[in-house]
């Protein structure tokens, strides 16, 4: 750290401002870093059966989750977690996520594009 009080030494305010901007910039990455992690954490718990970042083994009866509209996805998981739904793994599944975490997960799989 001694190279920090020389460069603020040497930079004067504007160089200690330089610094922290800096700082604050590779803490505000570390925390979408960390964001992005536990969102694809999330959307790894649907891989087994959904594949992938949601992009489904073609011709498999799971439907790929890759590309589904936000709406969609939150209006689904809903109807299997208030069981209008019914398919008993996925009612235990969409019970699991509360209801940030599906709508985190709807916003992810929107973005995702299948493989043609």
């Amino acid at each position: 750290m001694v190279w920090v009080g020389r460069f603020m030494a040497a930079r004067g305010a504007l160089g200690a401002a330089a610094l922290c901007g800096m700082m604050s910039c590779a803490a505000a990455a570390d925390r979408g870093s960390a964001a992005t992690l536990s969102l694809r954490a999330l959307a790894a718990s649907c891989a087994a059966c959904h594949g992938t970042d949601g992009d489904a083994v073609r011709g498999s009866a799971m439907p790929p989750l890759a590309g589904l509209s936000q709406g969609y996805f939150l209006q689904q998981m809903r109807a299997f977690r208030d069981g209008t739904r019914t398919a008993p793994l996925m009612q235990q599944i969409a019970r699991g996520f509360d209801e940030a975490q599906t709508q985190a997960l709807a916003a992810y799989f929107e973005r995702q594009r299948p493989d043609p």
